[in-house]
Order: structure tokens, then sequence, then C-alpha cells
């Protein structure tokens, strides 16, 4: 028998369980969107298209992620999150299997949409899966563990993609990556159980996307969204030729994005439990931005290896906890009965964001050759979140509310 909420002061074993292989499922769709990305030169010379055809085995995901996201948080409100992340796991699975056959490169791409359409249904969980397991003095730990799976499949990605496919060969890297997939989906369906049974029709309806864009604070934490997943996916995407001009080569390059990616993994523990432990979101976040701004320009114009790679273990520690921040933020304003279909606006607006600032990017450089006046644009984006972040309200809390 589950504990009455009050008498509950700290998770127990099935909700950790529960956490763990959301996390490892969530981070393996990770692990699978950034295959390609330090394989884009690969890809361009094997099957002879362009770097941004190449590129479009990355940049689809954050394209149809707002395309689903809406639909994928309405589906985890009224079906549960153990329908929708499982189900979402196998059709992850079987597209990563079907890059097996990577002859051609329509298929591969084939496959990255499938698996890209599957994302926005695991992703979208998250909320709906600490709010019905955590209490709230748990709950930005709690998302902070879960986005932690994103940051280490992330970084995995970018680090054991390209040894495993020069070590063997790209279709064996690719059965690889499916086995983990099948694994990580069985998983889940075996100990990814939900506390109490959902609805087909929940108790209380989903609230429409007009009710919750209505609310003042869920509209700013959107933009923050925007902003924030829209500066690190922009900085991750040009962070080669950013750098390139400071003596790095793109083995550097793409190490001082996994520096940054573990970074954010350890901050991604440290500032959510600090801010479930002062009992406070807003400072953290408003902290978060100020000091990641601070780091921002200094790794950018670095000509120092060790440097980049202190400067971006930083901005990563300071900047990546911001999401689980805005994460556990939406659920408490939203309510937790909504939390499935805030987190879907939440994540449309974050790769939304994702894709205008990285193709801003692109377009504030022009036929400069300077990626500076581009970085100033980054810096920029982090001041408007600073201010956003200060007219935010903080969410009324009652101590021992929540689940377990």
């Amino acid at each position: 028998m589950v504990a009455p909420p009050s008498a509950v002061t700290a998770p127990h074993a099935g909700a950790k369980t529960v956490l763990a292989v959301f996390t490892l499922l969530l981070a393996v769709t990770q692990l699978l969107w950034l295959n390609f990305a330090p394989l884009v030169g690969l890809v361009c010379k094997r099957y002879a298209v362009s770097e941004l055809a190449a590129t479009m085995l990355v940049l689809v995901f954050p394209l149809i992620y707002v395309l689903l996201s809406i639909p994928a948080g309405v589906l985890v409100d009224r079906r549960g999150y153990r329908f929708t992340v499982g189900w979402g796991g196998i059709v992850t699975a079987a597209f990563a299997s079907l890059r097996i056959w990577d002859d051609h490169f329509a298929v591969l791409l084939v496959a990255q949409i499938g698996m890209a359409l599957a994302q926005p249904f695991v992703m979208n969980g998250i909320s709906k899966l600490v709010a019905d397991w955590f209490s709230e003095e748990h709950g930005a730990i709690a998302t902070g563990v879960g986005t932690m799976g994103m940051f280490i499949g992330m970084a995995v990605a970018m680090a054991v993609t390209p040894g495993l496919v020069a070590s063997t060969s790209l279709r064996t890297a690719m059965v690889v990556f499916a086995i983990v997939s099948w694994s990580s989906a069985g998983l889940f369906w075996m100990f990814g159980r939900e506390r109490a049974t959902t609805p087909a029709v929940p108790s209380r309806p989903a609230a429409s996307v007009r009710e919750l864009v209505a609310q003042r604070d869920l509209r700013i934490l959107f933009a923050l969204s925007f902003l924030g997943l829209g500066f690190f996916n922009a900085l991750m995407t040009w962070i080669e030729p950013i750098l390139a001009p400071n003596g790095f080569d793109a083995e550097v390059a793409g190490t001082v994005g996994g520096v940054l990616i573990g970074g954010g993994i350890v901050g991604s523990i440290v500032i959510p439990a600090l801010s479930d432990r002062a009992r406070r979101r807003k400072p953290f976040l408003i902290g978060c931005a100020l000091l990641a701004l601070g780091l921002v320009h200094p790794l950018c114009t670095t000509n120092r290896q060790g440097s980049a790679y202190g400067l971006s273990a930083a901005l990563g520690f300071f900047l990546l906890p911001a999401f689980a921040l805005l994460l556990e933020m939406c659920s408490e304003h939203a309510g937790r009965e909504h939390a499935g279909n805030a987190t879907g606006l939440l994540m449309l607006m974050g790769n939304a964001g994702g894709v205008v600032m990285s193709l801003l990017v692109e377009l504030v450089r022009g036929d400069s050759g300077s990626y500076l006046n581009a970085v100033w644009m980054l810096n920029g984006s982090l001041i408007v979140m600073i201010g956003l972040a200060v007219i935010l309200r903080e969410h009324a809390r009652q101590p021992g509310s929540g689940n377990t």
C-alpha cells in the first residue's frame, strides 16, 4: 500500500526504479538523435550528398518535434505515460533497426524520421511521471535525473559513435544501437508502471492549449524554453565552425561539446537538488542564466585548449540544469493533472527555438566568415532569458504535498 502523501518523506524504491528505466530510454532517444552529428563528413562522402542533406539526419528531430509535441502531451494526459512512453520506445527501436540497412541514404533518412516521430511521445512523459511518483520536495531533483539521461545520451552519441564506426563499420554500429534500443524499450515495459491505473477518460478534462497559454507564467516559461533550448541547440550545432578560427580542429571541438554536456550532467543533479532543498526555483534559474552569460564569449574566443575545456564544463554545469528547472516549474504552474500537455507545449517551444536560432546563427554570420556576431546574438538571448526569469512568479508550495 502506498503511504499517504503527507506521510512520505523520501522516494521509495519503486519510484527510483521507474525513474531509472525512463531515464535510460530517454538517454537512448538522444543517443539515436545525435548518432550522425559527428559523422556528417562521412555521410557526405559515402552517399555523395551535400552537407545540408547529411545534416538533415539530425535536424529532422527538432523539426518533427514541433509538429507532434502537443499531440504527445495530450496523449500522456489522456492515456498515461506508461502507454505513451512505452509505445514511443517500441517505435524508436523498430526504426533504429531499419538503419542496419545502410546501403542507401534514403533508408537512413526514413529511419531517422521514424525515430523523430516517436521521440516526443517518450520525452513528454517526464513531467507526468515525476508528478505521479515524487512529491514537490523531490520534483526538481527527479526531473534533473531524467534530463541527466538526455545529456548522457547526447554525450555518448558524440563520444562513442565516431570511434565505434571507425573500429567496426557503420552497419555494425547501427546493429549495436538497435540492440540498445530494444533493450531500453523492453526494460521500460517491464518496470515503468504507473502508481494508479490511468483512466481512458480523465476525471478532469485535459486543459486546452488556449487555456494553458492564457496563463501568464506559463507563457513566460514557454518563452524561456524557446530561448534556452534554442541557445543550446544553436551552440552545439555550430560549435565546430565557431571554434575553428581559434585554432581548434573538429576533434577538439567535439571534445568541447562533450565536456559541456558532461558538466551539464553533474549540474543537473547538483543544482535541482539545491533548488529542492531551498524550496525555490526562480533564484536558481536566474543564477544559471547569469553565470552562463559570463562564460559564453570567453569559451567562443579562447585559443587555449585547456581553457576551452574548463569553460565548456562550467557552462554546461550552469546552463543545462535550467532545463530541469523549467520542466518542474511548468508542471507546478500548469497543475500536475495537466503536466503532459504543458510539457508538450514547453518542448514544442524549445525545439522551435532550436530550429530558429540555429538558422539565425547562419543568417547573422552571413558572408563574413566570422561567427562573432552570432556569439553576441546568443549572448543576447541569455540576457532576454534573465529578464523573463526576473518577472516570472514563484509557484506556491505546501510542505508534504505531492506523492512519493
